[in-house]
């Protein structure tokens, strides 16, 4: 389990594009080149904790974690140099999705390091995320503690890939899907563009 997570907001942008077979849409993707504010959740977690993420992610076991799971050198793997990724800001462990990962900055003097694709968001097509994708998506945004629900909602939709495919009033509702009666005064101020949070991260 992570020690500790906190609300960031980092130089860049989220698109969705590919297809995940899982989720059934969409996956997620940052791009820290493009302009723009992204809103995220970040999760304090030791070394060996990302490299296990990082296998989840790539679908293999990921360049220096062993087979039982210590935090030591592989003789029958590669390096995850993590320090290199802190350095230069980048590293491509290899030409697929999330087998990139970058470092958008420090937290408390902790590097940020998340995994992505290689391409920007300029250079795919983009793809809708499912409900329970961008209800997740979501959930952990609002649970970080600081955005409101319609600031999320209005976010969402304007990513890449959701944009034009789900309105604010569409994402609330998977934050309260029970049709509380507070929801839909929520969703008249997740359509109103003037309340949008801290100026309005990047639209696309």
């Amino acid at each position: 389990m992570p020690a500790r997570d906190t609300a960031v907001a980092l130089p860049g942008a989220v698109y969705f594009a590919t297809h995940s077979p899982v989720w059934g849409g969409g996956r997620a993707f940052y791009d820290p080149d493009a302009p723009g504010v992204v809103w995220g959740r970040a999760y304090l977690v030791t070394s060996g904790q990302l490299r296990d993420i990082a296998a989840q992610e790539m679908y293999a076991r990921p360049p220096g974690r062993r087979p039982d799971g210590a935090d030591r050198p592989d003789p029958h793997g590669g390096a995850l140099d993590l320090g290199a990724a802190v350095r230069s800001g980048r590293l491509r462990l290899g030409p697929g999705r999330y087998e990139t990962l970058v470092c958008p900055g420090r937290w408390e003097g902790v590097p940020l390091l998340t995994l992505t694709a290689p391409w920007g968001v300029e250079d795919v097509a983009h793809t809708a995320p499912s409900p329970p994708y961008l209800r997740q998506i979501a959930r952990g945004l609002y649970e970080a503690g600081r955005l409101s629900a319609p600031e999320i909602a209005r976010y969402l939709a304007s990513r890449p890939g959701a944009a034009g495919h789900w309105t604010p009033a569409q994402v609330l509702a998977l934050l309260d899907p029970a049709g509380d009666p507070a929801a839909d005064q929520a969703a008249d101020q997740a359509a109103d563009p003037a309340a949008d949070p801290a100026g309005g991260p990047e639209s696309r």
